[in-house]
Formats: C-alpha cells, structure tokens, sequence
C-alpha cells in the first residue's frame, strides 16, 4: 500500500521453513515490486474444491488457521482469494500491523434484497503465531491479540472483475491506530474520517462498525477472535450516532435497503442519507435522543485546563496541566479509575456510578470500554475498550505515586478545547450530564483529562460545594442542572456547523468558570 504492498493470488503460502525458535514463519512471498498487481481468482474446479477440503499445512500458524478456516467456511469455492499483503511485514518493521487482508466475492442474498459486493478481511489484529512476535501470548482464554479482526462490504459495481484495494488501507489505517493506542473497537463505535472513504467525491466520509453478519467469532489456541465490520456512512448520519447511539443508527440503516441494508453493505455512490431517502427517520433519532440520551461518554480530543485559583509559580502536587508544560503522568490506578469511568458511562440501563479513587487495577485483558475521540491527520476514531493502560503517556515524565497525589478542590478553572472538541460541548450537556451521566474529555497530547459529572453520579470527587476538583492531571467539573441549562444557551453557537472566528472565550464570572475555543495550531505547538 502506497508502495509497501502487493496483491497475490493466494492466501495461502506455504510454509517452506521455520524462522523462529518459537513458532513457524510464513515465507516471504512473491511480489511485483513496489505496485499494486491484481488478478481475478482462479474460477471453482475440482482442484479448487479439493484444496478447500484440504487440511492446513502442518506448519501453519495456528491463528492463521482459524481465521482461514472461517473464510473457508463461509467461501468454500473461494480458497484462493486475491490477498493484500505488507511488503515488510510489522513484526520486521514495517509500518503496516495487518499481515494480509483477504478479498472474497460475495454473492449476496436476492431473497434478503442484499446485493453482490466485495468482503474485506483482515488478519493480524488477533495473534496469528503465538510467539510473541507481535501480540502477547496471554493463553487461549481470553480475546487472541486485540481480541478481533476487521471486516469490510463493498458493494460490486456491474462490470468490476476484481476488488478495488483501497479498503486495505482503510483497514490498514485503522490498524495503525489501534497497535499505537492499544485501544480497541466493538459494535456500535464510530469513526470520524473527515474524507471520502475512497479519495472520491463521495458523501461517505466516515464509519461505524458493527458485528459482521456472517463470520462467526473463532476460538484459537491464543484465544478468542470475533470479526467487526466497518459500515460506511455520512455526515448527517455520523452526528446522529454521537448525539443518540451507533447501534441505534445501525438499525435504522438495516431498514433501508440502498444505505447498507441487513448485511450493512457499504455503496461509495449512495448520494443521500437515511433522512434523506426517509424523513421519517429523524423522527425516530430525535425521540432516541430525547428518551436515551447519548451513550458516547468520552472522547481522546485536543483539551487542556488551567487551575486560575493558584498562582503560576506554584507547582505543587502536579496543579494544572497547562499547554506547554510536562505534565506529570497519571498513575495507573488513575488511568484504570478514567477508563472505568467511561465504561460505566456507556451501561445505560446501571446506575451512574465513578469508582473510588482506590479502585484495584483489574487484569488486563478485561472488557472494560472507554469509547474516545482521537485526532490523527484529520481523522477521527471513537473507540471502546483499552487492552493496556492507553490512557498513559509515552513521554518519560515521572509517574507520581498513587497515594501522594492527593485530590485538591479547585476555586476557578479554565478549560481550553479545539473547535471540534468544543462542538461536543452541548453534546456532554444536553445528551449526558442532564440524563444523570458523566463525560470524560481525554487529552491526545498529554495525560490530561477532564470529567464532566451530573449530580446524581456517584463516587465522583468533584461534589456540588467543591464543583472543581483534582487529582494530579485529572479534573472533575460537577454542573448543577440549573447551570447545565444556562450553559447550553450561553453555548448555542457552538451547535452550528459553521466556521467561526477563533479564538472564542465563554465565561461564567460567578461561578468561576472559562471555556475557550482555540486553533488547532495551540495544540498542535505547545510553544506556539
């Protein structure tokens, strides 16, 4: 991909030997330099039929055969596969973490109204050797790796004999984000793309992902693999899912056959949205919003916070996380309260609860959510759980004990967010705190994080005679209802999708609070 890859007619290479004292390696295989060379696959015939029958070489890597032997048994006719593949795989350095992503025709279902297209697989996302090469061998009891890999349906266009390759490097985009944050997706999440999926003019600029219809999870000896579908959708139905629920907008687009349809099939050429083709749905969306809420209770954005109560030559405990400072780290106990924190926020039907501050650190590989916003060349990811401690920094600032970093109560703050961020303000008012939840706010540049909380949250430090609290790099604002209210009309610009003028300032003189809107530039530089 962009030089790196090339397509190979099968996804099956043989092993010719052992490259790791550990687990077997695949060779390296054939490529035709640095471009992009398709071929159709081989037409079904008896010696197709008969490798799909064939067992695995005994040298197989096991992940690898799970995942295959899940395509195999969803494409039978299909064992040869065109296949994408990074030239320099990850585990030798390269820049792409997915080792192969498989390209099947899929007939579709006449009888379901579901038309031909193309389906994407990915693999390298779950752990394919077992050897600690890439991912952790942590035992076959838990998720292989992140846990899954990625799938993608692109609709066929009449006359297309191969499959367009450009939703590898969607998948492989996506994989980047994933290895680098060790945060990972699950059904209902969406991604923010900001532009044409395919570098077209299409209105499909953005994605949410959902269970694939048809692979079933698969049990390997490095644990568990399920297979999570990218959807392509617009604008307009991007910012219903943030303001009500991915699953929500997921189900409405079941119902319209042209928008994706049962199986959720992606057409780069639909010209309107689901509100578009039927009015009726923003009905439903607006009622959704109304009775639910939002079920986004955090977001990985550009954001930082000011402690205006203490003078600035005063650095003690860790005071404020300032743009241009070094902040100090979270302590992982910290870091597992945060991400606990936006799980609960997403278990509608539970009581809103923070955990306390000495909550014990779980394992690991627990199932634990903590959907977030993440900016990375202009995209977007709204993801869900973190494997590890993602929420921590990379830098080599000193990560302060739990236990002397004490919570302080704040007399005046000052939040700063880039506009993007800012524009989820009404969203963490309206859809959550007034609906008894809590928001989180988790910095991309740094170890900041702010927490709005309602007063019907328990477990938060922030209390309504100490609205502003902190615990090292971690704010908690807790709003009245009342302020919640006012807040949104003060804010009402920010509801709208035009540009304005930065930077802009929102301050509340009585209640000791200022909101800033500011250039990307400011986050970007903290020197600038």
């Amino acid at each position: 991909m962009r030089g790196r890859a090339a397509v190979l007619r099968s996804a099956l290479p043989v092993p010719r030997g052992v490259r790791s004292s550990r687990a077997p390696s695949l060779p390296a295989p054939r490529f035709a330099g640095s471009s992009m060379e398709t071929a159709a696959p081989a037409p079904p015939g008896p010696a197709t039929a008969a490798a799909a029958a064939a067992p695995f070489p005994p040298l197989f890597p096991p992940g690898l055969h799970g995942i295959y032997g899940e395509c195999r048994r969803l494409y039978p006719e299909q064992p040869n596969p065109l296949q994408v593949t990074a030239i320099i795989k990850y585990w030798l350095g390269g820049p792409d973490p997915l080792d192969y992503v498989s390209m099947y025709r899929n007939l579709g279902s006449p009888s379901q109204n579901v038309p031909e297209h193309w389906h994407y697989v990915s693999f390298g996302l779950s752990d394919l050797y077992g050897d600690n090469r890439v991912h952790e061998f942590t035992g076959s009891d838990g998720p292989s790796g992140f846990g899954f890999e990625l799938t993608f349906r692109l609709k066929r266009e009449t006359g297309e004999s191969a499959p367009p390759t450009w939703p590898a490097e969607l998948m492989q985009g996506l994989a980047r984000y994933v290895f680098q944050s060790e945060n990972t997706f699950c059904s209902g999440d969406h991604v923010s793309w900001h532009s044409p999926l395919d570098n077209s003019e299409s209105r499909i600029q953005h994605m949410l992902l959902t269970e694939d219809p048809q692979m079933q999870p698969v049990q390997t000896p490095f644990g568990v693999v399920t297979f999570l579908q990218i959807v392509g959708v617009c604008t307009e139905e991007l910012h219903a899912a943030q303001q009500w629920n991915g699953q929500g907008i997921l189900e409405l687009l079941r119902t319209v056959p042209v928008a994706g349809g049962p199986w959720l099939i992606t057409d780069m050429r639909r010209g309107e949205t689901i509100f578009e083709i039927d009015p009726h749905l923003q009905d439903r969306v607006d009622k959704g919003i109304e009775t639910d809420g939002s079920n986004l209770s955090g977001v990985s954005a550009k954001c930082a916070w000011d402690d205006l109560s203490r003078p600035p030559e005063d650095d003690e405990d860790s005071r404020s996380i300032c743009i241009g400072t070094h902040p100090r780290r979270l302590s992982g106990k910290d870091t597992e309260q945060i991400r606990e924190t936006l799980r609960r926020g997403l278990e509608i039907n539970s009581k809103p609860v923070l955990p306390p501050i000495n909550h014990q650190r779980q394992n690991g590989l627990n199932n634990d959510r903590a959907p977030s916003v993440v900016k990375q060349r202009r995209l977007t990811f709204t993801v869900p759980r973190s494997r590890k401690d993602s929420l921590e920094s990379e830098s080599s600032a000193t990560i302060i004990p739990h236990e002397l970093i004490r919570t302080r109560q704040l007399e005046s703050v000052h939040l700063k967010f880039n506009q993007e961020s800012g524009a989820l303000i009404p969203l963490c008012l309206r859809g959550r705190l007034l609906h008894g939840r809590h928001f989180t706010y988790k910095s991309i540049t740094g170890d900041t994080a702010i927490t709005f909380v309602s007063t019907g949250v328990e477990g938060a430090f922030a209390t309504e005679e100490h609205p502003y609290a902190a615990h090292g790099p971690w704010l908690q604002i807790l709003l009245t209802e009342e302020f919640v209210e006012r807040m949104l009309e003060d804010l009402e610009d920010l509801n709208s999708s035009e540009e304005f003028k930065l930077p802009k300032e929102y301050s509340w003189p009585e209640k000791k609070l200022k909101v800033s809107i500011l250039p990307d530039a400011v986050f970007d530089n903290p020197l600038h």
